[in-house]
């Protein structure tokens, strides 16, 4: 510390010499200088944070591109050699199909230049079919059931009939659904929904029955939902993230537990281990997913999201910090060269250079104390973690997968600002799960939802081999 009794420029002597008033008045400058500086300290802290943050965008963080401001937009590079946007030279086609027509119209030419009309022709064939698509005027199949009653002939009573069960919720299974993936598929509002219906289909349905359709729809996928939870538990390696969601303003978590073949959802109270075995259940394969420190300790196997750390070293290297940007370059390079690992797997020697280099830089920085060195003992803690996916197949190095399948669910929560009810939980995740899973397996989901629909209805269970 500045500014000590062993610090000043005088003997001891010359100090006991001086005039007590003036030794008084030493010490309290003293003080105040040691005050300031502390000061200054703090306030140093203070504004690295506060530049940190301020240099923090999608790229060198976990903030989602939509944060990034929109005057300040970080420049994407473009990598050398980087193709040309559109479809490339050699691409397999993805050109309209021929549907089955309505009707056909045969086109015959008008006449030649020379003034011979084709009436005059005899070896007219088609060349070409061009094929026209209109959305027909929508007219809705509406039956309506005249109940009767009469009076029994032998006891008197008054016999009234009934609505056939099936058709008892007055809308039928494809309106239903229509609305289902109105508001699960699309995400939009009761209000919009309703608006959409009139303006369309010119039927006047309030936001309080749609919700009655929403309610059915969410039951009528409730099995479909179980199955998915069933599959995604019994996979070999699963992609699990979590993101805020709020019901009634109260802050909830929205949890993803996806691999390639489904994706399963689910809304808990707390980001917390509890809510973590309830995602799970009994599953102990292999985790992919950030750096959270409730997945750090799953014992069963465990791939690390590459990106994330990528992110923080690219932080380092737009630090003021000399060591900081050193270090996030080193850094930067080696996790690259894994990314680059998972296209190309290394042989025996290649991978040998590597290692050694990484354990190289690590101990460089383990022991510094700004976040480079921070950086260096997180690695260092999670290095089992960094290359299953040159162990395991299926096992990729990034948790871009579940983050893309929460994508969705973010856009909502913003849109909506979340849910008013545990029901509503049960409908977002439920569908969530249906919606993702299907996209999965590159499966309509109106189709499915109809059918989901008119087993319920019909009160059988719907079929989900297809899972």
């Amino acid at each position: 510390m500045l500014f000590m009794k062993s610090d000043r420029p005088i003997s001891d002597a010359d100090w006991q010499a001086t005039a007590e008033p003036v030794r008084q008045y030493i010490v309290s400058l003293e003080d105040e200088l040691r005050a300031i500086k502390t000061q200054n300290d703090k306030l140093e802290k203070n504004n690295e944070k506060l530049e940190k943050q301020k240099r923090q965008n999608s790229t060198n963080s976990s903030k989602p591109p939509s944060s990034d401001p929109p005057y300040n937009k970080p420049k994407r590079e473009k990598p050398k050699g980087e193709r040309k946007p559109g479809g490339q030279k050699g691409h397999p086609g993805h050109g309209q199909m021929l549907l089955t027509p309505n009707n056909t119209q045969n086109v015959m030419p008008k006449c030649c230049g020379c003034g011979l009309h084709s009436s005059d022709w005899d070896n007219l064939r088609p060349f070409h079919t061009h094929q026209h698509i209109e959305l027909p005027e929508i007219e809705m199949d509406i039956t309506h059931f005249v109940l009767h009653q009469g009076q029994c002939p032998r006891c008197g009573k008054i016999v009234k009939a009934q609505v056939p069960e099936a058709f008892s919720t007055g809308y039928g299974p494809r309106f239903c659904a229509f609305i289902a993936e109105l508001s699960g598929i699309k995400a939009m509002s009761r209000r919009n929904v309703q608006q959409l219906v009139h303006s369309v289909f010119d039927i006047k349905i309030a936001t309080g029955t749609i919700q009655k359709v929403i309610d059915r729809a969410s039951e009528a996928i409730a099995s479909t939902y179980e199955r998915i939870g069933q599959v995604a538990r019994s996979s070999e390696c699963n992609f699990i993230d979590e993101t805020s969601w709020f019901e009634k303003h109260n802050l909830q978590w929205l949890w993803v537990m996806v691999n390639t073949m489904v994706a399963f959802f689910r809304i808990d109270p707390k980001r917390s281990k509890q809510a973590f075995l309830e995602l799970i259940a009994d599953w102990k394969g292999i985790l992919i997913s950030d750096g959270y420190g409730l997945y750090c300790k799953w014992v069963h196997g465990r791939q690390t999201c590459l990106a994330h750390l990528i992110r923080k070293a690219k932080a380092l290297i737009e630090s003021r910090k000399l060591n900081e940007r050193r270090g996030g370059k080193l850094i930067l390079a080696h996790l690259n060269t894994l990314i680059e690992f998972s296209k190309n797997k290394p042989p025996p020697l290649k991978w040998e250079r590597f290692y050694n280099s990484l354990l190289l830089i690590l101990s460089l920085f383990e022991d510094d104390t700004d976040d480079a060195g921070r950086l260096a003992r997180q690695i260092i803690r999670e290095i089992d973690a960094l290359w299953t996916f040159l162990e395991h197949d299926g096992v990729e190095p990034t948790n871009n997968r579940a983050e893309r399948s929460l994508r969705f669910g973010v856009l909502w929560r913003k849109c909506s600002l979340g849910t008013q009810s545990d029901k509503g939980n049960r409908w977002v995740e439920r569908i969530l799960s249906v919606k993702e899973t299907c996209r999965l397996r590159d499966k309509a989901t109106f189709p499915f939802l109809v059918e989901c629909l008119e087993c319920y209805f019909a009160g059988i269970s719907v079929d989900v081999s297809w899972i």
